[in-house]
């Protein structure tokens, strides 16, 4: 799998609405090993999406459509400022992503060490899901020097919020633990009205 992930502010959302429901219906129908899509806009006014591919080529080539071209030059007024995120080494977790969520957090950060963190992301799976039975699943991408940006899917905000406030009182790794693998801060963008394609 591969992940793309785009992230801009807002500077015109009635111009971002049209324009994503013009990529459902002209640009999506065509897009090269495309998997789908998770994205929403922060009450901050920031827009993000995480699109999904079959591969690095697939995606490549989903790019260069004059068709993805055309509707990317429309779309990229509605944005004052826009970034791009490549990422080649994809994890999943639990059912992966899932469009029942009614609640999504992304998470940003670099790892001390990757490794380490994969595997303990893989240890506490089986647990995880019998204590948190509000996280759905995830997805999480590799980027630059360490860098992650992990799409976690929950039932809904109320019982996210709620099992947060138990970590560490069962026998999964607590914050503590988490915290000695990441360098640096972690960014957390909220999507209370996820979108999904």
């Amino acid at each position: 799998m591969f992940l793309q992930i785009i992230e801009g502010q807002v500077r015109d959302a009635d111009l971002l609405k049209r324009q994503i429901d013009a990529w459902q219906t002209q640009v999506k129908p065509g897009a090269v090993g495309f998997l789908g899509s998770t994205s929403g806009i922060t009450d901050d006014g920031k827009f993000i999406v995480a699109a999904r591919f079959e591969s690095e080529d697939a995606a490549q080539k989903n790019n260069h459509r004059p068709e993805q071209d055309s509707w990317w030059k429309a779309t990229e007024p509605a944005f004052g400022s826009v970034s791009f995120t490549d990422c080649s080494e994809v994890d999943t977790f639990l059912d992966g992503g899932s469009d029942e969520a009614g609640f999504v957090q992304i998470m940003k950060g670099r790892a001390t060490d990757p490794a380490k963190l994969r595997e303990m992301g893989n240890q506490m799976e089986a647990e995880m899901k019998k204590a948190r039975p509000d996280v759905l699943g995830g997805v999480i991408g590799w980027h630059g020097d360490r860098e992650f940006t992990q799409v976690i899917y929950f039932t809904n905000e109320s019982e996210a919020r709620q099992g947060e406030a138990t970590m560490g009182d069962g026998p999964e790794p607590g914050p503590d633990d988490w915290s000695a693998l990441m360098d640096g801060d972690i960014t957390f963008i909220d999507l209370n009205d996820p979108q999904f394609a």
